[in-house]
């Protein structure tokens, strides 16, 4: 059974429960929930193309894929990347809790970028004649 469209199902409400997080002001957690919703939907472009897939880093599921992602697409996944630990860890600064290191711009980048690569896998699923 392919898991395909569960993985994307959950990146499309990772990136809703991002924009929420945004709206509310929890800026580290809509950066986190955007590089969620990142990797989830890479996740079910892999599994839609028959690919055993793990590992949390969106650059790197990118680059896996039997094809060359657009490079712009690889920045932006870097970018989330940066996302995925010190958004929930205290320890991941020097000082203060993740909340005190991320304001709009960061989220609203984020949101931004896991929105381009959840529509580029969706654009590729659609290609593929599968889907």
């Amino acid at each position: 059974m392919n898991r395909a469209p569960d993985w994307l199902l959950q990146a499309e409400k990772d990136l809703s429960m991002a924009r929420i997080a945004l709206e509310a002001g929890r800026h580290e957690w809509a950066c986190f929930a955007a590089h969620q919703s990142a990797e989830k939907a890479l996740k079910a472009l892999h599994l839609f193309l028959g690919q055993e897939v793990w590992g949390h880093l969106a650059a790197r599921l990118l680059r896996e894929l039997p094809f060359s992602a657009p490079t712009e697409f690889v920045d932006m996944a870097r970018a989330l990347d940066a996302f995925y630990i010190p958004t929930r860890y205290p320890d991941a600064f020097p000082e203060g809790a993740p909340a005190e290191h991320y304001g709009p711009k960061q989220s609203q980048e984020a949101l931004k970028h896991a929105q381009a690569i959840l529509e580029f896998v969706r654009a590729q699923m659609a290609q593929s004649g599968r889907g």
